[in-house]
């Protein structure tokens, strides 16, 4: 992996041309530091060099092994990975596991062995008999309205999940839902999508990073961009905060000015 724009002033000659250690990469993602009321939402996303988010549906044919990587890295420095209902559905999710390789560093953070997953979704026409509800390392969490199917929060209930109600209607309100998370403890945030999601986050101005990966190719189509939904009246900008190059791939990160 060769670093093209340095996080820091201390880069040196041996970082470049050579695979990263999960350390290293760990140290380049590291969340900054959080005052006491502090959270911070990260998004994870990739996209083809023409705007795709998707190919066929998923994310999984326009991604690559470095990019599972730091996939990998992102889920293990967080508190709790927040995904849409139709992300769960197309993309299998499971429950987020422990890795020997970040357990110290979780340990010294305070945090627990593995990431919650926190699930959003109006209508909670989620399938609680999946891993993701039956099994997880530590309890899945529901963010939903006030006005959700009592019988589907139930459902989830009845499956283990931690029901969060984030809104005052049927759906959730995405910064709500930032500070819901927070106040239980879960402040290192993580978003992977799907680009439904993403655009809620990005109109109600609470995304604070975008880790985007470019994947090298083009596929047309009609796919969907990373973000999408309502637009914002000013585009927001960003700051570069790291450039990562690895096959082809550019692995970027911009964060909140």
């Amino acid at each position: 992996m060769r670093r093209l724009f340095p996080v820091t002033d201390q880069t040196s000659a041996d970082q470049t041309d050579r695979e990263w250690s999960l350390d290293e990469l760990a140290e380049a993602y590291e969340y900054p530091g959080l005052g006491p009321d502090g959270h911070w939402l990260r998004a994870n996303m990739v996209s083809t060099l023409d705007g795709a988010a998707q190919h066929d549906g998923r994310s999984q044919p326009i991604s690559g092994e470095t990019d599972m990587r730091i996939f990998g890295t992102l889920r293990a420095l967080a508190d709790v990975v927040v995904v849409g209902a139709e992300t769960v559905r197309q993309e299998g999710y499971r429950p987020a596991r422990a890795r020997e390789a970040f357990a110290a560093r979780r340990a010294a953070a305070g945090q627990g062995p593995a990431a919650a997953i926190a699930v959003v979704s109006a209508s909670l026409d989620l399938d609680f008999s999946l891993p993701l509800f039956t099994s997880p390392l530590v309890p899945t969490l529901v963010l939903t309205g006030a006005a959700a199917p009592a019988d589907r929060v139930a459902e989830a209930a009845k499956a283990g999940a931690q029901v969060v109600v984030a809104g005052d209607g049927t759906g959730v309100d995405p910064a709500r839902a930032v500070r819901e998370l927070a106040d239980r403890g879960l402040r290192r945030q993580l978003t992977e999508g799907g680009p439904r999601l993403l655009g809620q986050f990005v109109a109600a101005d609470a995304l604070d990073e975008l880790c985007l990966t470019i994947s090298p190719v083009l596929t047309a189509g009609d796919a969907q961009r990373i973000s999408g939904g309502p637009s914002v009246t000013v585009p927001h900008r960003l700051a570069p905060a790291c450039l990562l190059e690895e096959a082809g791939f550019l692995f970027t990160r911009y964060r909140r000015i």
